[in-house]
């Protein structure tokens, strides 16, 4: 056999070979013990396809430059390639040997313990600090990468743990969770991978880790209105000084003079009696009651900078839920979209906000059509005392602007009922477009036919009595607050 017939068989039969012999260790490992190879393999691979490229370059510059077969130069450079192919099946050889003992030195998963550590709530938005505890209580030492498993909508810093864990030692690993949706998360195993000592092999392993997280809504806000309103900047959110028609000046009691307390009401007397500063407080009107229903339904699907309008919706919610249980009032509320989802009942006091707060932190808009016959009808039958009745939707159809235009007509004669509508920023921006194509006319005809329409219907509203707040999702917070304040002040309830 000459030694082009060498070559020509080697190559046509070398790379079947040694794909066959390459991929089906790996599938074995794969499928049997989940040993992967890593991207330090492409080093080793690299190597081998360069030899193999010079072992087919050489011949064929050799034929190419001494076509005639009895040169001597020609048969020294056949028979240097004919050494270059054992020199590459031995080198293939130790490669192969090299990988087989860095394969030894995978260490096992038995003797690997994880435990999470954290708090169970969290704030959406907010970083939540979270603990890994990895506990080695085998005789190895381990080389390890730790990943959590996220649920959607999570990020975690840093993303993964790269550690070495001695033989029986323990290990915590700090990170931070930040969750951007609400609801209820559950986090179910650790992912992990184990590493051969020289890296060219990995073995991934995951261990049951249950942990259960509640994330709330951001409640920044609510620190943020306390500490404004302590020191009278409270306009800086757009919320307004309301003047009140008849104040509250039934005594109640004296006591202490604080930074925040007006000047005006100090008691001289009893200041000079006491030797100590001391002001006059005064009981507030604690008989009115606040209810708020929130469309869960199809309209509030509506998304705006990443937030949907449910969002927007319950984080002015919490604003003047909080407002409300500070001036002393009873708040309830109830969120409905086919069905009636969750109704907290009205009451008073601190721990209100924490019921009002459990009951809105899951909830999310689906794609149902708001069924507002059995709101009202089960709103009718647990409220029948004089209620300001907040109302947070967005119309966008004759049909759904009729029933809530006649539902709340009949809440006038003995309830306050405020109609809140969200504004979409779409059909705003669209109506505003100065572009002069044809495209862009259109679009903005169509959004001006129904912003008049929107505006229609909300004069028709105001007309039968019924408060009205007509605003941005993302701009809610202080008219919502405002008029609140305002029924306050005028006594409308």
């Amino acid at each position: 056999m000459s030694f082009y017939d060498v070559v020509g068989s080697y190559l046509f039969w070398a790379p079947w070979i040694g794909l066959i012999a390459i991929t089906a260790p790996l599938v074995i490992l794969g499928m049997g013990w989940r040993i992967f190879p890593t991207m330090r393999w492409l080093w080793i691979l690299s190597s081998l396809a360069l030899l193999s490229l010079l072992m087919i370059a050489v011949p064929a510059a050799a034929g190419a430059l001494y076509p005639d077969s009895q040169t001597s130069i020609a048969g020294m450079l056949r028979y240097g390639a004919e050494l270059f192919i054992y020199f590459l099946v031995l080198f293939d050889l130790l490669a192969i040997s090299f990988l087989i003992l860095d394969l030894l030195t995978l260490t096992g998963p038995s003797g690997i313990r994880v435990e999470r550590r954290m708090l169970r709530s969290a704030s959406l938005g907010g970083y939540h600090d979270s603990q890994l505890i990895l506990e080695n209580r085998s005789d190895r030492t381990h080389r390890l990468e730790v990943r959590e498993d996220l649920p959607e909508g999570f990020q975690c810093e840093p993303e993964s743990h790269h550690i070495q864990l001695g033989p029986r030692k323990r290990i915590e690993l700090d990170q931070r969770l930040r969750p951007n949706r609400r609801g209820v998360f559950r986090f179910h195993v650790v992912y992990f991978q184990l590493f051969s000592r020289l890296g060219f092999w990995r073995r991934l392993i995951q261990r049951p880790c249950d942990s259960e997280l509640l994330v709330y809504p951001n409640m920044q806000q609510l620190d943020e209105y306390a500490l404004l309103a302590r020191t009278n900047r409270l306009s800086l959110i757009g919320v307004r000084r309301t003047r009140k028609l008849g104040q509250d000046n039934n005594f109640e009691r004296l006591r202490d003079y604080t930074q925040d307390d007006n000047y005006k009401h100090i008691d001289w007397r009893a200041t000079a009696r006491r030797n100590k500063l001391t002001v006059k407080q005064f009981q507030q009107d604690q008989s009115q009651r606040l209810v708020f229903l929130l469309d869960c339904g199809r309209m509030m699907t509506n998304e705006y900078r990443g937030l949907s309008l449910l969002d927007y919706a319950l984080n002015s919610i919490l604003m003047l839920s909080y407002v409300a249980l500070h001036q002393g009032d009873s708040v309830g509320m109830m969120c409905f979209s086919d069905r009636v989802e969750k109704f907290v009942p009205l009451r008073g006091g601190s721990d209100q906000m924490n019921r009002i707060l459990h009951g809105l932190f899951d909830r999310f808009p689906s794609m149902k059509q708001s069924n507002f016959d059995d709101a009202f009808l089960y709103f009718s039958k647990r409220c029948r005392r004089r209620t300001m009745v907040v109302l947070i939707t967005s119309v966008i159809d004759d049909v759904t602007a009729s029933q809530v235009t006649g539902y709340l007509s009949t809440l006038t004669s003995r309830h306050l009922p405020v109609l809140v509508l969200l504004r979409d920023h779409r059909i705003f921006d669209a109506a505003d477009n100065p572009a002069m194509d044809q495209d862009a006319l259109f679009r903005s005809a169509a959004a001006a036919q129904i912003l008049t329409w929107r505006n229609d219907v909300l004069r028709k509203i105001q007309d039968m009595g019924v408060l009205t707040i007509d605003s941005f999702p993302d701009q809610l917070t202080a008219p919502l607050v405002n008029r609140y304040l305002e029924v306050k002040a005028k006594h409308l309830l």
